[in-house]
C-alpha cells in the first residue's frame, strides 16, 4: 500500500479533548474502538509518524484502519509497507478535505458529473470518521471507493 499523509493538527484527539499527539496504545484502543481486530497488528509511533505493520482481512479494512488512524490528532503519516491484505481488492483513492468541500461535489469529482448522489458510498466508506454528512471538516482524509 504504501505511504500516507495527513494534517497532524485536523484529527480527532483521542485524549479527552486534550492536544496531545497519540501514543500506540491509544491509537491501538481507537482501532478497537471502531470495531477492528488490532491483535493482528503491530502500531509504533515515532513523532507524528505511525507504523503499522501485521495483518488485515481486506483492503476494506486496511483502509479504515489507515483513517482511524491518522485521522487522529498528532499523526501526519502512516507507513503501511509492513501491513499484509489477506484479501486484496482495488484500493479506494484517498482524499484530503478542503474548506467549502460537500460529499456531494467530492462525488461529482470522483465518480462524474450527475453522480453526486453517490456521496452515500462515501459516507458509508468513512465511518470513521463520518458520522454527520452534512459535518465534515478541512484536514480529513476520506476514502472513495471505486463504484461498484
Amino acid at each position: 500500500m504504501g505511504l500516507f499523509t495527513f494534517i497532524k493538527e485536523a484529527g480527532a484527539k483521542i485524549f479527552g479533548g486534550s492536544a496531545q499527539a497519540a501514543t500506540s496504545e491509544k491509537l491501538k484502543e481507537e482501532v478497537k474502538g471502531h470495531g477492528f481486530n488490532s491483535d493482528k497488528l503491530a502500531i509504533e509511533v515515532n513523532d507524528g509518524k505511525v507504523k503499522l505493520s501485521g495483518d488485515a482481512v481486506s483492503q476494506e479494512e486496511a483502509e479504515k484502519i489507515i483513517l482511524a488512524l491518522g485521522n487522529t490528532y498528532g499523526v501526519a503519516e502512516v507507513d503501511t509497507s509492513g501491513l499484509k491484505i489477506e484479501k486484496p481488492a482495488a484500493e479506494s483513492v484517498m482524499y484530503t478535505v478542503v474548506k467549502g468541500d460537500t460529499l456531494w461535489a467530492i462525488a461529482e469529482k470522483h465518480y462524474g458529473k450527475g453522480n453526486g448522489a453517490k456521496h452515500t458510498q462515501i459516507v458509508k466508506a468513512n465511518s470513521p470518521p463520518v458520522k454527520n454528512p452534512d459535518m465534515i471538516q478541512p484536514g480529513w482524509v476520506l476514502r472513495i471507493p471505486p463504484l461498484a
